[in-house]
């Protein structure tokens, strides 16, 4: 086990290199390929590979490799390998990435994505909690093993620079390094959630997730809607017919039947323990417009909502004119980007299928309906824990966070996740992260809070060095 000293240590680790790194990491504008296609000409991805692997190599164990890998065009992943000092043939896989999401407007006055900000421990701009600081966490967890010659098995660790465009690189480095991964016992994942700042949360399964636009067209060119109006039908109304047989607007109920899944026993278990945990924290976290209420009150409804079932939402439209430039017209086009979360345990590519074929058929009027771009994502339930991993977790939650660990899913997708979990099927996995309340990932002002990232390196750390000496 870490000693006591292992805590000033990582502590010292995030305040002399960690942060400072963080802080030139989340000025690198290094959105993903899916928001910008012109990634390699920008040149921002190099510079975030080049600045974090720098990083590692300087902070390595003196036996350990890294190499930044890239197959052709493909966006590049760093691979870090560091030999074992316990049970030979084992191995740990640690995965994280380094690809961010897009602006998103909102950022409070002195804040923005690009700009870092310190305020107090917590570190504010895109990136540093999703998932910039996992790198930092997996190489520092290792280094206060090796500092105080705690066994650990061979680790691997894996950071891709495609996640948040759905990790469509990723597959062919899988196969590609197929042989330095080997088969991983343990996988730890830090690119998840936790529901409060107070304990550790594990993630148990994850939404799949459809993505493409809907694009509906009646006219070749706008027309003057005191003329066309009542003549011709809206694409906005055409568009909200289609998007009914989908969704029922008055609740958000996602009709489809087979677009549902029937939840395991043990997830409503689990939601039910999040709730008496999180309490009303489950809805009120979130920014809402004073007089706002969620969907339910129930909290453990709200996590089955958001964790098991299926929910669309809108992110983005097209062939609206700005409302200062909104004359009296007909418009010819709406086009809606769609994205739909799926259970954990549903069939991505069969969901698209039915998405497509439920929006397209029959349009009304004739209108030209197309569901375009169309993608989808995997879902993942967790296997059962072995009972070192669920001892091992409430023993590092305990000793780093003072409170026992919570297991809850998540609502977002890990693509990467279901690979492993096809791949290795008999692999543990230990997922979490610090995106918990206010933290805002994908949206305006995403902090990282340092004291949970330092908890969780530590928790990790602990979790690694139990994973070597289970029976």
């Amino acid at each position: 086990m870490l000693t006591d000293a292992a805590r000033p240590w990582v502590d010292e680790q995030f305040q002399r290199s960690i942060v400072p790194t963080l802080i030139d990491y989340i000025r690198i504008e290094n959105k993903s390929p899916m928001f910008d296609p012109q990634w390699r000409e920008h040149g921002y991805m190099a510079a975030a590979v080049k600045l974090l692997a720098g990083w590692a190599r300087d902070h390595l164990p003196a036996d350990a490799t890294l190499e930044v890998v890239q197959l052709g065009d493909r966006t590049p992943v760093i691979l870090i390998e560091v030999p074992g000092t316990a049970r030979d043939g084992d191995t740990v896989l640690l995965y994280g990435h380094l690809d961010k999401q897009p602006e998103m407007t909102g950022w409070r006055p002195g804040l923005g994505p690009w700009t870092p900000v310190m305020d107090g421990e917590r570190l504010y701009g895109r990136g540093g909690a999703d998932d910039g600081y996992a790198i930092f966490a997996s190489v520092t967890a290792l280094g206060a093993l090796r500092r105080e010659n705690v066994p650990h098995a061979r680790c691997v660790v894996l950071i891709e620079a495609c996640e948040e465009s759905g990790s469509f690189d990723l597959p062919a480095y899988i196969e590609h390094l197929a042989p330095r991964i080997g088969t991983p016992s343990l996988v730890v994942c830090l690119d998840s959630g936790c529901g409060n700042y107070d304990q550790m949360w594990l993630t148990t399964s994850l939404r799949g997730l459809v993505v493409g636009n809907l694009e509906v067209e009646l006219l070749n060119e706008g027309v003057h809607s005191g003329d066309g109006s009542g003549v011709i039908a809206s694409s906005f109304r055409v568009a909200r017919a289609v998007l009914d047989r989908l969704e029922d607007s008055a609740t958000g109920a996602i009709k489809p039947l087979e677009l549902s899944v029937q939840i395991p026993r043990d997830r409503v278990l689990q939601a039910a323990r999040g709730a008496e945990v999180l309490g009303d924290e489950v809805w009120n976290k979130f920014p809402l417009v004073e007089g706002v209420s969620p969907v339910t009150k129930d909290p453990a409804e709200l996590i089955l909502n958001r964790t098991w079932r299926p929910a669309l939402s809108v992110t983005g439209a097209d062939g609206f004119p700005a409302i200062a430039n909104a004359g009296n017209v007909l418009r010819p086009k709406t086009a809606l980007k769609l994205s739909l979360r799926l259970p954990p345990t549903l069939d991505a590519s069969a969901a698209v299928a039915t998405v497509t074929a439920l929006l397209e058929k029959d349009p009304p009027y004739g209108a030209r309906v197309k569901f375009t771009g169309a993608g989808a994502n995997a879902g993942w339930d967790s296997p059962a824990l072995d009972g070192w991993l669920e001892a091992s977790l409430e023993a590092a939650s305990l000793r780093r966070f003072g409170k026992p660990p919570v297991l809850m899913g998540e609502g977002g997708s890990i693509p990467f996740m279901g690979m492993l979990g096809k791949k290795f099927p008999h692999a543990q996995f230990f997922i979490t992260g610090v995106l918990g309340p206010g933290s805002n990932a994908h949206g305006p002002n995403e902090f990282l809070d340092l004291p949970t990232a330092r908890r969780l390196t530590l928790a990790v750390a602990d979790v690694i060095a139990d994973h070597a000496r289970r029976p």
